[in-house]
């Protein structure tokens, strides 16, 4: 019996596959040769019988360097002069560390203020209220 089961791998839109296959399959998708993006895999898969099954998998590629934009969010209403610092940063080098750069400044949290806010205000309540030599009496 003949076996012309056949699996088709397309990237993107394209007409042309990159890749047919006869089932199973296993392959390595090279994703350095693509472009950094949202991009989609189209599976398409003829049974022996001839019928035709389709599977399409998102999925974004970031080869390059990672991105980092702060003090502008995404489709955010701005106006007047606003700061915007940018950061780009990568793992192109295994063999040393990059100090400079490998880090995006961020601006401490609010809830971190409130945290710190909240304790100084405990302890000035305690200073207040409970400081004075007849709550600390001896017991020898």
């Amino acid at each position: 019996m003949e076996d012309n089961r056949i699996i088709k791998v397309f990237l993107d839109e394209e007409e042309q596959p990159f890749a047919e296959f006869s089932p199973p399959v296993k392959f390595v998708l090279d994703t350095t040769k693509i472009t950094d993006g949202k991009h989609k895999l189209k599976i398409v898969a003829k049974s022996s019988q001839g019928v035709e099954g389709l599977k399409e998998v998102d999925f974004e590629v970031r080869n390059g360097p990672m991105i980092s934009v702060v003090g502008l969010g995404q489709n955010e209403v701005v106006d007047t002069q606003i700061p915007i610092t940018i950061n780009a940063y990568g793992s192109e080098t295994n063999d040393e560390f990059v100090i400079r750069g490998s880090e995006t400044p961020k601006a401490i949290p609010a809830w971190v203020w409130a945290l710190i806010l909240s304790f100084v205000a405990f302890a000035l309540f305690y200073l207040i209220f409970f400081w004075s030599p007849e709550f600390y009496t001896s017991f020898v």
